[in-house]
């Protein structure tokens, strides 16, 4: 895809969303990593419906704490894989207290170093509670991004390093929300809503469902 395309593609993008934010409901930095580091195989819908018993109890890393892992787990039991989040959890609310006082990081080394945090969590956290122009690579950017031609690569650390270089700075910001949420509704896995998509006649796809 060419950068006119490309430009074309995020003026659209951002002119139907012109303030696109995650779908996890969150306060605070340290809210959105929890969210996010319970997401993971689980949707954004069920984490928000035990975060919203959760934070009003516990929404600092020592209130979690206190809490304790079983007590955390009372919280998050409606959430997959709930045993290792709240272990990762706790362990990482343990990190943040000693060694950031209380505070989460804004540096990618320091966020991967916490229990149940890797390179998307990272990102996302930078990106949305810090601002920075990252983007997260889930299952929706990689499908779009190799949907597309926007950005196409095997592996999803190709797609995140393809997509840095070809997206336009001014969309740096919003590129992640943009393309998740795209992915989420639009450009579905089984069967993309092409006839309802404001990007497809830019669209490299081959197979689009309906003539545009």
């Amino acid at each position: 895809m060419d950068p006119a395309t490309v430009e074309t593609l995020f003026q659209r993008l951002a002119a139907e969303n012109p303030a696109p934010d995650s779908e996890l409901q969150y306060d605070s930095p340290f809210e959105l990593l929890i969210a996010v580091i319970l997401s993971a195989q689980a949707t954004d819908r069920g984490v928000n419906k035990a975060t919203a018993k959760l934070f009003p109890v516990a929404n600092t890393p020592q209130a979690i704490l206190d809490l304790g892992e079983e007590g955390l787990k009372g919280y998050i039991n409606t959430i997959g894989l709930y045993n290792s989040k709240a272990n990762n959890v706790i362990k990482a609310c343990r990190m943040l207290v000693d060694q950031h006082g209380g505070e989460v990081p804004r540096d990618r080394k320091a966020l991967e170093a916490l229990p149940g945090v890797g390179r998307k969590t990272a990102n996302v956290v930078l990106n949305t509670a810090f601002g920075e122009p990252t983007i997260a690579v889930d299952t929706h950017i990689f499908r779009v991004s190799n949907r597309t031609g926007l950005a196409p690569g095997k592996t999803v650390r190709e797609v995140e390093d393809r997509l840095m270089e070809v997206v336009p700075e001014p969309y740096l910001h919003g590129a992640h929300h943009w393309l998740i949420l795209h992915g989420r509704y639009v450009c579905v896995a089984r069967k993309p809503r092409c006839e309802a998509c404001v990007i497809a006649d830019l669209c490299e796809y081959p197979d689009k469902t309906e003539e545009v």
